[in-house]
């Protein structure tokens, strides 16, 4: 799908936005962010303008040639009108591959069924504080340009811009957003950086112990399998690395 024309929202023009312009749905500023403290305010402002703001990092397999995979690849139809008739548990038993690499033993305690959803995590912290604090941290390390997307919230905007991320294992956009807001929901995952084929969660609630982690665990695995074949050899291991981790990485490179 090409990025057709898209009308700016009108309440963009409530923000002191540094030189950018929109792609569709997208807006992009020019160059990198300078002030890592203005994805804060964006976020503090989100209430007021309904515009989320995402870290876009800079990637060196576009930029060796001059391109950019906002303008010069594809997107998907946007689906944001689908999003409420997925069934996120439905979803992640669809995608959970219960096959092992190398090791018979690398879904235990688990098995060739997906285990349902974790449990809710209670919230010590505002979801929305933690996503502009996480995000301001990111920006002052990093090297990212500043995305803005009109949105109601953050889960949505992979379906609302017909995201192709994770076009390797599904094209079921409408269904990752789904699961995003279940994560949203019950963990105050929210999205806070938006690569080619990449997303990045700040996390107000994640999983306190070993066992809540687990089931955890099997939910990001079914959803990007490649993240977790990338980084451990098993579930446990998966799991140990979610404890009390305010930051959640997912890849379909």
């Amino acid at each position: 799908m090409t990025i057709a024309p898209f009308p700016p929202p009108a309440r963009s023009r409530e923000l002191d936005m540094p030189p950018g312009r929109w792609h569709g749905r997208l807006w992009v500023s020019d160059g990198p962010l300078t002030d890592p403290g203005y994805f804060r305010t964006c976020v503090a402002d989100f209430e007021r303008t309904m515009l989320w703001p995402v870290l876009i990092p800079h990637d060196l397999r576009f930029a060796a040639n001059g391109e950019d995979w906002i303008d010069d690849r594809g997107r998907l139809a946007p689906a944001d009108g689908r999003i409420g008739a997925a069934d996120p548990e439905l979803v992640l038993s669809r995608w959970w591959d219960p096959s092992c690499c190398d090791r018979r033993d690398c879904l235990r305690p688990f098995g060739a069924t997906f285990p349902g959803l974790a449990k809710r995590t209670a919230r010590g912290v505002d979801p929305i504080a933690e996503a502009g604090n996480t995000g301001s941290v990111l920006a002052a390390r990093g090297h990212y340009r500043l995305g803005l997307v009109e949105t109601e919230r953050p889960a949505d905007i992979p379906a609302l811009l017909g995201w192709t991320g994770m076009i390797k294992s599904t094209d079921d956009v409408a269904a990752l957003s789904a699961v995003m807001r279940t994560w949203e929901d019950r963990f105050g995952a929210t999205l806070i950086v938006l690569g080619f084929d990449a997303l990045e969660l700040s996390v107000a609630a994640p999983p306190k112990n070993q066992s809540r982690a687990l089931a955890v665990a099997a939910e990001h695995r079914a959803f990007s399998l490649r993240s977790f074949t990338g980084q451990h050899s098993n579930l446990r291991e998966f799991a140990a690395a979610l404890v009390h981790n305010r930051h959640w990485r997912f890849s379909w490179d």
